[in-house]
């Protein structure tokens, strides 16, 4: 449970005005004092990240949050980074406390609700406000005409940390509600690329590995090391292979790969040494489904070839590190762009969980492989971008493979994806024709008029 990556929990955001409890909840449910509880309003000023394992649900990351009601000098900085947390969340937990309902409540479960969060509402400080009295159960039937689609619980943290049956009550509750409202999509073991295996026999996945700069010193990176683990749960075999040496292994097969997979540097390698009719793609077109909404993703692709002089393009990296001399967004995938399209353009680059504000004004975004985000907050950042209305969205591996001619062949192993590069490509050919067609008749027209 330790080894697995916070990109593959649920995350489960606590939310709530200033000292409604949700510090003491989260040590409830740890049964650790993972945050800091105190009278005084404001104590959880930043997000407070906890990892467990919580049965039957499996690997989980809390998310504790400070008051949305926070009005102290830096208040509506920590509101906002509240907020923003909540993009991360595929679980929230609202606390509450009895007979308190303002707009900072309201504004959250729409919010929510516009996001399709689920949620889950909590009555803390039953103690002080017992169930069986009439302001409890007007509050809560209150509630409940309001917002019927969210299920309830009453608690209180003071009791269930001083007495282990009201602690184990609490506890079990909760999980049956979280196991009511969570995806089912993230309850089970989530795939990369099992369903592109055959199902009979003892599939053969290979992958291109190449050893370069930016791989970790004795190790490989994040995506690659959960892909093997991903074939090895779809009872496949996996053979790694540096580049260098991928056409002698294939000399050594007695039976053609099920799957080449390999880094999108060396896709052009890999297409151009794998015979037809083994199907081949990259870690990152992989994570793109996986992490994200390829079909979108391949949709965008198709915008590289339509750039023109004038037009931005963001490069966006969900994890920060420090830029090595051919560093693949900050150098490569800027260098190919040119070669391909033949002139400069405006570049920008971003770094980290923070998505830029001002995505309207950028003609296309690449996005890295998103191996360090939830697929929640991916899926958050390519509706960010679809909201904008003005950019397209691709990502690291279906860029490259577009850039080095062989999008196709990568795209194979998803029908839907490359019917929707592949339309969106002519869509944008017929607009161009239209519009270059449109400005020579308007100039046309004007030299009329001049002579």
């Amino acid at each position: 449970m330790t080894q697995t990556p916070k990109a593959l929990r649920l995350h489960i955001g606590i939310f709530g005005r200033t000292n409604t409890g949700k510090s003491s909840f989260l040590n409830l449910i740890t049964g650790q004092e993972t945050a800091i509880v105190s009278p005084v309003a404001g104590t959880t000023t930043d997000v407070v990240q906890k990892s467990m394992e919580l049965l039957p649900i499996g690997p989980v990351t809390f998310l504790d949050t400070a008051g949305i009601n926070d009005t102290s000098e830096l208040g509506a900085q920590r509101v906002k980074k509240t907020l923003l947390a909540l993009n991360s969340c595929d679980v929230a937990l609202l606390m509450l406390e009895c007979g308190i309902w303002t707009d900072a409540e309201e504004e959250l479960v729409n919010t929510c609700a516009n996001q399709k969060t689920p949620l889950i509402l909590i009555i803390n400080k039953s103690d002080l406000s017992p169930p069986s009295s009439v302001k409890f159960q007007d509050f809560k039937n209150k509630i409940k005409t309001l917002h019927r689609e969210h299920p309830v619980m009453e608690i209180s943290c003071t009791e269930a940390h001083n007495n282990w049956e009201e602690r184990e009550r609490v506890i079990s509750t909760f999980k049956k509600l979280l196991l009511r409202v969570a995806p089912e999509s993230l309850l089970g073991p989530a795939g990369i690329l099992g369903d592109l295996l055959p199902k009979i026999g003892l599939p053969l996945v290979v992958l291109i590995v190449p050893i370069d700069i930016e791989a970790p010193k004795g190790r490989l990176i994040l995506p690659q090391v959960q892909t093997i683990r991903d074939a090895l749960d779809s009872r496949a075999a996996v053979v790694v292979v540096k580049e260098t040496d991928y056409p002698d292994l294939l000399t050594k097969l007695i039976s053609p790969p099920d799957l080449v997979i390999c880094d999108s540097q060396v896709a052009g390698l890999m297409v151009k040494n794998t015979p037809e009719g083994i199907p081949c793609t990259t870690f990152s077109i992989l994570f793109s489904r996986f992490k994200g909404d390829i079909v979108t993703l391949a949709k965008g692709a198709a915008r590289l070839a339509m750039l023109k002089k004038g037009d931005r393009v963001l490069i966006a990296e969900a994890c920060t590190h420090h830029a090595v001399e051919d560093d693949i967004g900050r150098v490569k995938i800027p260098r190919w762009i040119q070669e391909y399209i033949g002139f400069d353009l405006n570049i920008d680059h971003c770094a980290g969980k923070d998505y830029p504000e001002n995505i309207a004004d950028y003609t296309l975004i690449i996005h890295c492989g998103a191996c360090t985000l939830t697929r929640r907050e991916m899926l958050w950042r390519i509706d960010q971008t679809l909201r904008a209305k003005m950019p397209d969205i691709t990502n690291y591996g279906i860029a490259i493979s577009v850039l080095q001619g062989v999008i196709e062949r990568t795209l194979s192993p998803f029908p839907q994806a490359l019917i929707a590069y592949k339309d969106a490509t002519i869509a944008y050919k017929a607009a161009t024709k239209a519009n270059t067609s449109a400005t020579q008749k308007a100039a046309t027209r004007e030299c009329e008029k001049a002579t």
